[in-house]
Formats: C-alpha cells, structure tokens, sequence
C-alpha cells in the first residue's frame, strides 16, 4: 500500500532555473569562504628560510624508455628563475624504490648550457663526472658495446678509452674522461646518485652556479643580441634497473654514464634563468667603500648595483669585524670606509664628531646542518629536525667530543675518556631528539666556526653562558650523564664573560706517518685539521652543503715535502656537517637549521616571524634607539640569536660622502626591504625591517646629510667649515633618539629645509615636543605591532590574498542570496497583509 503524499503549498512564486543557480552560488560562496578562513596557510610560508621563489618551481614527468617506464616519475626543480650561487631543492615522486642491495633506481643530476631555447642542450654541455668516491655511473666513459644506440660523437683518447669530453663555453674541451681541467672531485656540482627512497620519491639540493664560480658555464654570463641573458639547464637523468642494453644485473661494479646515449635519451631537461653576473657599474665612477659584519654582506652586495645604477659613485663592500669598522669610520678618509655596518654600536670619543646608527637589516646567527644517515642497510634518509639548547652548543664549541679532535681509528684522547665520540651518541642530544635512530658515526664530527673576532661571536657565547647548565659545564662541573668539559678550556682566559671569536684551545697533537715518501717522515695532527675554520661564515655555508669541510687525517709526501691530505668528498648519501652560520647564507644554500630554547624554553627555528619578534623584545644599547641583542631574554617565540644590523657614520665626513652615504641608508631602508631574487632587493634569510625602524633609517639619512650643524645654545661650539657648513665638537652627550645619535647633541633634525643644515643654525632638541616627527614611543619597535613591516614577505602577501578573497566570496554570496531572499520576505508580507482581519 502506498503512503498518501502530501502537497505542501509554496509561498510566492515558483523558484526559477536562474534563481535556483543563484542560491546555489550563493551558498557555494558562503561555503567557500569558511573552508578559506579555516584554513591554515602552508607550512613555512612565513619563513625567512624557505627560499624562495617557488613561484618559478617547475614540474616535469619522465617517459617510457625502451626497458624501464618513468612516466610516473615527477620531478620538481623549485626554483628556476633569479638564480644565483646557491642551493635550490629538487624533489621527485612516482618512481621505484631503490633496492637494499644493487645500484637501481636512483637519478643523476647536472647543470648545462646551452643556447637552443628549445632542444636544451647536448651533453657535452654538461658538467658531469670527476666526483669523489666515483658513485654509480658517474664517468663521462661511453661506449658502443654497452650502448647499442650510441652514435658517434664521442672521443677517444690515446689508450682507447671513448667518453664523451665537455666542451666549455670558451676554451678547448677536455681530453680525457679524467681531465680535470674545469672541474673536480672537489669542486663539481653533480650528483650522479641520489637513489629512490622506500617509497619511490626523494630529495636533494642541488649547488646552482653562476659564470663567477664556473666560467666554463657562463650562466649569468651570456647574452643574445639584444642582450637578454642565456638560459642554463639542469638535465636529470633517471635511472632504472636496466643498462642500455638491457641487462639487469646487480653485480655489475660499475653502471653505464648517465650520458651514454640511451640514458641520455630519458633526460629531463629544466630552463634555469640566472641573474645577470655582470658588473654594470661603471668601473670610472668614483668609489665609495661601505665595511663590516658578515651580516650585512649578503644586503649590501645584493643593493650595490641598484645604488650604482641611480648614483653618481659605485659603493663596494669590504666584510670585516665590526671593532674593526666602528673604528674605521670614527676617522673616515677619502679611501677609507665612511659607513660602518655593526651589530653594536660605535661609540664617538670625547672631542669627535658625532655617529648616527641607522637600522637596516634584521638577520641572525643559525646552527645551519646537512645531516643524512643510514636508517637500515642502504636506506638513507634526511635528518631535518634537530634540537640544540645551550650546553650541546657548549660541548661543540670546546672540543669536547673526541670527534672533533681525532679520527674514528684513532684512540679517544685520555682526557676525553667517558665522553661521547660523537654528538650523535651524547644522551643528553638523544634525549632532545628521539627521532635520531641512527648510528652515532652518522653524525658531524664537529661545529664548522670562523676565527673572525666578531658581534655575532660575542652574541653566541651571551647565549650559552647565560644558561646555567651551560655555565657550569664549562666551569668544570659534569653533565648528568657524566660528561665533562675538555680540560683546556678550563684554563684562566680561555672562556670570558666578552669572548667575540671561537677558539680552537685544544692544540694536543697526534702523530700522524706520513705516506708515499720515506719512511719516518711525520706530521702532527691537531683538532684544528680535524675541523678547520671556515674563511667566514658563507664558506661554512658552503663547505657544509657539499659535506667537505676540509678535514685532514692523514699526510702524503711529495718530493720529501709533507703536507696533509684531505678527506674525500662525501656522497650526496652521506653527507653530514653542522657549523655557526649567518641565516642568509643557510637559506641561499638550503641548510636545515636547529631549533634553539629561548628564555620560556621554547625551540625556535629562524623565521622572519621569530627574528622581528625577537627585534620587539630587544633593549636599548647603551646608544638610545640603537637595539641590543639580548638572546637570554627572548620570549614568546622569538628567535633568541637574532640581530639588527646599523649602518653607522661619522657626522664629520665631507658633504659630498655624507650625501652618498644618506642615499645607502634610505635605498636599504626603503626599495631594500622588499624581500625577493633580483638586483637590488633583499634577499631571503632576512626579515624586512619593521616599519618603526625604516622610518628611524630614512631620519638617521636625514641627520647624516645635514651633518654637524653648531647649537645656538653653545655659542663657539661648531665651526664653518669651507663649504659653508659648521664642524663640531663630539662631546660625552648621547643625542639618541629614532637617529641612534653618539658622541655628541643630536644636531640632525628630521624636519624640511635645507638638507645640509645652515651655519649657526639652532639644533633642534630631540627631546621636546615636536609633531612633525615621530616620538621614541612611535618608531620603538618594541611598542609596536612586530607585523608592521615595510616589505611583504611570503606570508604576508599570502594572508592578505586571504582575507581579500574572503571579503569578495562573502560579499558575493550575500549578493547571491540577497535578491532572492528579500524577494520571498515581501511576498510573505503581502500575503500576510491579504490575510489579517
């Protein structure tokens, strides 16, 4: 029996097709924009680290080959456009897990030119070959025996071997499948096997180059007749379980070149766009010389051709300690340095003119790592997320792992005996990272540092010594597992409250025999061969992602001279390496960085986020508006070894350099800041400067162009000098403020006029009211809002993008759903109005 229906009678009029859609777009609208407000942004994308561009990533799929099929296989180059020196991250998926035992299932990488924009290029444009500890295929040896589809086109040498030789852009191409003439073990940026992971997929970062550090490629270099500059190409070659000629053998010791024909055949073939390398400022203009902290290497080179390019002089970058600077600029020359880039501030000697500080770049210091390891029998895996807190950092830094002074064959000094070899196998990193499960050999040996004498330096060790546990670790008190310190670093002077470099205090030798000369010839290893210093913290940066620090074990002669011979290069597989970098350099090279406890106890990892948060929470120097680096104190997710770098420059100077050097500080505190690849922007690894300290920059700019003008005041206090400007006396006074005044009264002035002051004119007080300027409250970053930055960073142009597409989906549905909604409500009312009594 069938149930009745029941008829339920509609108010107004039938809903139309068009209204139906109307509604139904509507609430897809509204719908919509709850999934967008819900939903979070990607992982990183408020990262200083991420590097970035991935605007310019591109994918590409393989193909069927002739005995193995890689159409499944993705690979992903994540960054192809405004490439320079550095490292982009490759990743793939969709390909065959590569075996426990046997060479199958891996991809070869390597960087090319070539001038056809559409068949890429040949690969005797490649470089390829000479890497260390020869990996699977990685000779330039084909053949016609293994290769049934090999043409012609390769070489063959005098002994009978045929490869395929590199032809450079310029020069003559190699000779032999072992030249050496352009690149080597130590030097080369292939990587001719990075084997599938358990799951089919993997990742790598590959070292780009531009034509500075491999002419022979010219990438940057080359231009059309128009003058657009070359593409380069990165070639990947995958590798299956099949030789050209299709056996499949596991036993095979060595697989065919990923150039040989048929291999060669399944490339995949990405366009890399470089910036251009060369130099555009004309070398006749007159130089202007800028110095100082690593920091602001990266900033400063990277605005130097913008600057060049609108200005009447060029301005070159010398990188030293910042003592060195501050003192440099106190008394300026027309060949010295005029403009100091330091952490801390320069303090002016009585009877000096006046320094003015200007904030021009947020950075920091990261423990940068590569570290791979063996998870079970040729299962090699990243390790990416690492915890450090202030006493492994002690540990490291004072040799106190037998790793960092001796080989794994050798005998663990007597005085280290009861302490780990290696930091992998310390219970106190274990406990902090239970995710390592590998052995404690696949670990760094040691902490890559720079000898420089420095304000980061000095910034590290506030760090450490500011943790108690870390205190009395050094002091000679063991850690709970009973650990000690190594006991030359208990000697008086060797570790201070102001240490600002990283000594290597342990010189014990060991006696090392030396091979391939007579016998009883020796040399005398220290910790200083097992981990070398690094020239400066970019070379660490380097030296770390190729996993080559240097290291030294054993010694050769040559005709009766000894010297040390360096461990080979890693593989790509085993690489692991740990060093105090700046956070620029770690993220042009793609290094992981370790999470660090700040004051709450919370790990942080560098973030543009973290480093402003950090700039909120930092004090005062001992110069008003000039922050200090307080990494005991941070809190609240800031990063607790995050700096600010002040360009920093003597009133005194003539006109003319103070001029030139305003146009450096309102370039970097302005254009400079917007975060990017390209000439003149900043790069990645720095977090823009919030908006209080642009406009305390642009001000300082202002003050440093007028100069020193003499106050009405202090009658006889400033002189005129010839080009009608008044000289002055420093005094002791701080004039402080958003300029970051020393050594004199704050003469600057930040209101309109004449730029380059008046003789006699009165200086205004930095201390009174005045509205045209904004009070020390305004421009304190630390009271304001750490989101009011000058520049967009990933992030923030994503959350924006958000919130706008948010606005206009709601928007939109509510107009959807509007004139079908009040249509009902009036027929409702009408009827209800025909109805009533």
């Amino acid at each position: 029996m069938s149930r009745p229906t029941t008829r339920i009678p509609t108010v107004g009029p039938p809903v139309s097709p068009g209204r139906r859609r109307r509604l139904t777009l509507g609430m897809g609208a509204l719908l919509a924009a709850l999934v967008l407000a819900l939903l979070p942004l990607p992982e990183g994308a408020d990262q200083a680290r991420a590097a970035t561009a991935e605007s310019s990533a591109v994918t590409k799929s393989g193909a069927a080959g002739r005995y193995d099929d890689f159409s499944d296989l993705k690979v992903t180059v994540h960054q192809t456009k405004g490439l320079r020196w550095q490292g982009v991250k490759v990743s793939w998926t969709g390909g065959k897990p590569a075996p426990v035992l046997g060479k199958f299932n891996f991809l070869q990488i390597m960087q090319c030119w070539g001038d056809d924009p559409d068949k890429g290029p040949d690969r005797r444009q490649c470089e390829f070959g000479n890497e260390a500890r020869i990996p699977p295929g990685t000779s330039r040896d084909v053949s016609p025996t293994t290769d049934p589809q090999e043409t012609d086109d390769f070489t063959t040498d005098p002994r009978g071997n045929t490869f395929v030789p590199f032809r450079p852009v310029s020069g003559p191409s190699t000779t032999s499948r072992l030249d050496t003439t352009y690149f080597s073990a130590g030097d080369t940026n292939s990587l001719s096997w990075l084997p599938n992971d358990g799951k089919g997929e993997g990742e790598a970062v590959f070292e780009m180059k531009s034509s500075l550090e491999s002419e022979y490629l010219g990438c940057g270099a080359r231009t059309t007749a128009s003058g657009a500059v070359q593409p380069c190409w990165l070639v990947v070659v995958p590798r299956g379980e099949h030789e050209p000629d299709g056996v499949s053998d596991v036993s095979r010791p060595t697989l065919t070149s990923a150039l040989s024909r048929s291999n060669w055949n399944q490339r995949i073939v990405f366009r890399l766009d470089f910036e251009p390398v060369t130099n555009t400022c004309d070398p006749d203009k007159p130089e202007r010389v800028i110095m100082g902290s690593e920091l602001a290497t990266d900033a400063t080179t990277a605005w130097q051709g913008e600057l060049c390019r609108t200005g009447t002089h060029r301005f070159t970058y010398t990188q030293s300690g910042e003592e060195l600077a501050r003192n440099v600029v106190l008394a300026p020359s027309d060949s010295s340095a005029g403009l100091a880039m330091t952490l801390d501030p320069v303090q002016a000697p009585e009877g000096t003119a006046p320094v003015v500080h200007a904030p021009v770049a947020v950075s920091g210091l990261t423990i940068g790592f590569v570290w791979m390891y063996e998870k079970g029998t040729f299962n090699y895996a990243p390790f990416k997320e690492v915890r450090l807190n202030q006493r492994l950092l002690a540990k490291a830094l004072t040799q106190s792992y037998a790793s960092t002074m001796v080989s794994s064959q050798d005998a663990v000094p007597d005085y280290l005996t009861g302490n780990p070899r290696y930091i992998g196998g310390d219970p106190e990193f274990l406990k902090l990272n239970p995710a390592f499960d590998g052995n404690d050999f696949n670990s760094p040996i040691g902490l890559v540092i720079t000898s420089e004498n420095t304000d980061s330096a000095r910034m590290m060790w506030e760090y450490i010594l500011a943790d108690p546990a870390a205190r009395e670790f050094i002091n000679g008190e063991k850690d709970p597992w009973g650990m000690k310190v190594n006991p030359e670093y208990l000697k008086d002077g060797v570790i201070t409250d102001s240490l600002d470099y990283f000594p290597k205090a342990d010189l014990t030798p060991t006696t090392v025999e030396c091979s391939g000369g007579a016998a009883g010839l020796t040399m005398a290893r220290t910790g200083q061969e097992v981990v070398p210093y690094a020239t400066d913290m970019h070379e660490a940066a380097v030296k770390i992602r190729r996993g080559d620090i240097g290291t030294a074990y054993e010694c050769t002669v040559n005709q009766s001279i000894t010297k040390w011979a360096t461990v080979e290069r890693a593989t790509p597989v085993t690489q692991r390496q740990m060093g105090i970098v700046d956070n620029a350099s770690a993220v042009r090279y793609q290094l992981n960085a370790a999470a660090l406890p700040n004051a709450d106890g919370e790990y942080v990892k560098p973030t543009n986020d973290s480093l402003l948060k950090a700039v909120a929470e930092m004090p005062d120097s001992e110069v008003a508006g000039v922050k200090a680096a307080d990494p005991a104190r941070m809190t609240d997710g800031a990063y607790p070894l995050a700096a600010v770098v002040y360009a920093a420059a003597s009133l005194g100077q003539a006109k003319d350099a103070r001029q030139d050097y305003a146009k450096v500080i309102r370039y970097a505190a302005g254009d400079g800041q917007t975060q990017g690849t390209a000439s003149g922007q900043l790069p990645y690894g720095y977090a823009p400067l919030p908006a209080a300290m642009r406009t305390q920059a642009q001000q300082a700019a202002d003050r440093l162009e007028k100069g020193v003008v003499a106050s009405a005041e202090s009658p006889g206090a400033g002189t005129t000098d010839p080009e009608g400007e008044s000289g002055g006396s420093g005094g002791t006074g701080s004039g402080g403020g958003a300029g970051g005044l020393d050594g004199g009264t704050d003469t600057g002035g930040t209101t309109g006029g004449d730029s380059a002051g008046t003789a006699g004119a009165a200086a205004p007080d930095p201390d009174a009211s005045d509205t045209s300027r904004p009070s020390v409250a305004q421009t304190d970053p630390a009271k304001q809002n750490v989101a009011q930055s000058g520049g967009f960073t990933p992030s923030d142009m994503l959350g924006l993008i958000r919130w706008v597409l948010l606005g206009v989906l709601i928007a939109g549905g509510v107009a959807a759903l509007a004139g079908p909604v009040m249509l009902r409500l009036s027929v409702r009312r009408g009827t209800a109005g025909a109805t009533a009594p």
